[in-house]
């Protein structure tokens, strides 16, 4: 079959599903209230379902008081009976695969269980929507003519048993549909390869003979890999190695800090960002239109969302609320009750609504990465949103960066400690830090009242790290490629010594 009727059918074929779309944008609360009774019907008779009595849970209020608010270490054990073997303890079918993920860079690693529902009917069917959405947006698109690069994680197999544990992307790749085989590069050999700068050359060596038209990675990673490209072929800009690239899928971390790095890689005013949410627990809001910074939240994939004003959250008195009853601008926690056997989680993102018809959402960071040691609520966005202001005006560009407390002592006021990683330094230093911590102020009231008059916080100190700094940080770690992170903001000092150390 000549390959722009391929084109046309898998565009027709994708398109079909907007309908559906269609449906939960009008009637978005009686869709997850769909979604939470067939959860409960589905898991009714595993151990979880008789501890709570699922059968009699008629209701979201009676679910909302009867079945607790968890984290992940409050399931750890019943996650580790079913990696030994154990099953129908929290879902029905059976559990072989766990999405191996600490979330950033700590030691201690989270199995998330992947159920085949929740591989087919979220991820897999998100792939396909991110799809529609974009051919819905774009009808001369062309992308069926060539390959999408993916760039993904490690394997590994936990022995013992006979399941399975890796990053979320290994897992997806190693159950992927024929039909995203077909138009996928590189090879599931190569995206599987553990070690990352051995599997860096195969990717290159592979994909570079291939007619790529978009990409899917994590930014990044991403970059790594195109400036490894462009470095390695001597070309200019990407589209001197793939003319016919014209979108890039991405998600995992915020784009803003990458953002002119990639615009010049990618020359052409026409180019397409894309940018997804998903997460070891499932796949969430997708970018469902052009030129957008906002997330369509996909309300039809198994997973029934409620929701934690950050103003409440880990008090006594915190009350989650369903998506209907969310208001926009306000930052909250999400939990997540899914088709994998979570129910009632707490992810550690946190997010803020833009709109409520239909919902849309922007990231804004993590429960956990923030610094709140002095009151200043100071979150991964308002740091984002800070750096990339200050680059716009130094003309800096930023690779990567982490920020900790430094804690009073006696009468010694407090402060924030910050490393950046550089691509192109500012001229003048000292210029950066104020301007940057006037972002700050003009971005976060709380952040601003503590440092009114070195109140509480002195002016941040920043270090200018090192070239391959935050490298060489994460491969001692053994937390190359994939989906591992930088941890961004921290109430502790952990990550900031160890890369201080490092910096010497």
């Amino acid at each position: 079959m000549p390959i722009p009727i391929v084109n046309s059918i898998a565009s027709w074929l994708l398109k079909k599903r907007f309908h559906q779309i269609e449906l939960f944008l009008k009637y978005p609360a009686e869709v997850q209230e769909e979604v939470l009774q067939q959860l409960l019907e589905i898991a009714e008779d595993t151990e979880i379902g008789r501890k709570y009595e699922f059968q009699s849970i008629a209701n979201y209020t009676t679910f909302r008081s009867r079945v607790p608010i968890v984290s992940y270490e409050d399931i750890q054990p019943i996650i580790e009976r079913t990696r030994r073997g154990e099953q129908n303890l929290f879902w029905p079918t059976s559990i072989k695969w766990f999405a191996k993920s600490s979330g950033t860079t700590d030691a201690k690693s989270k199995f998330i269980p992947v159920s085949s529902e929740s591989l087919e009917d979220c991820h897999y069917k998100s792939a396909k929507d991110l799809l529609c959405l974009y051919l819905n947006n774009n009808e001369n698109s062309q992308l069926f003519l060539g390959k999408s690069l993916r760039l993904g994680g490690s394997k590994e197999l936990y022995e013992d048993n006979g399941s399975f544990f890796g990053d979320l992307s290994a897992i997806l790749i190693d159950n992927m549909p024929l039909w995203a085989e077909f138009s996928s590069t590189p090879s599931s050999k190569v995206s599987l390869m553990s070690e990352w700068e051995s599997k860096l050359k195969a990717i290159i060596h592979e994909s570079t003979q291939e007619n790529v038209t978009s990409l899917a990675g994590v930014p990044s990673w991403m970059l790594v890999l195109l400036n490894q490209i462009i470095e390695e072929t001597g070309k200019d800009h990407i589209f001197q190695v793939w003319e016919n690239l014209e979108v890039y899928f991405h998600g995992g971390v915020n784009f803003n800090p990458y953002k002119e790095q990639y615009r010049k890689l990618f020359p052409r005013k026409n180019f397409r960002y894309y940018e997804i949410y998903n997460a070891s627990e499932g796949f969430f809001a997708i970018q469902d239109r052009n030129n957008s910074d906002e997330l369509l939240l996909m309300l039809d994939y198994g997973i029934f969302y409620e929701f934690i004003p950050m103003t409440d959250f880990g008090t006594d008195g915190q009350q989650a609320i369903p998506l209907w009853e969310v208001q926009i601008q306000t930052n909250y926690a999400i939990i997540i009750t899914t088709n994998a056997g979570l129910w009632r989680y707490q992810i550690g993102d946190t997010v803020r609504f833009t709109s409520t018809d239909p919902y849309r959402i922007k990231v804004t960071g993590r429960t956990k990465h923030h610094i709140n040691v002095f009151g200043e609520e100071l979150i991964i966005e308002n740091a984002e949103e800070a750096l990339k202001r200050v680059c716009q005006k130094t003309g800096a560009e930023i690779k990567d960066y982490t920020a900790g407390p430094i804690f009073m002592k006696g009468t010694e006021k407090g402060a924030h400690e910050w490393i950046i990683e550089f691509r192109r330094p500012p001229e003048d230093t000292d210029y950066f830090i104020e301007m940057f911590d006037n972002a700050l102020k003009a971005l976060n009231s709380d952040y601003e009242a503590k440092r009114y008059n070195n109140i509480t916080l002195k002016m941040p100190i920043v270090h200018v790290a090192r070239q391959q700094l935050f490298y060489d940080w994460l491969k001692s770690k053994d937390k190359l490629g994939g989906q591992h992170k930088i941890p961004r903001l921290s109430n502790k000092r952990d990550y900031i010594e160890e890369l201080l150390h490092m910096n010497k």
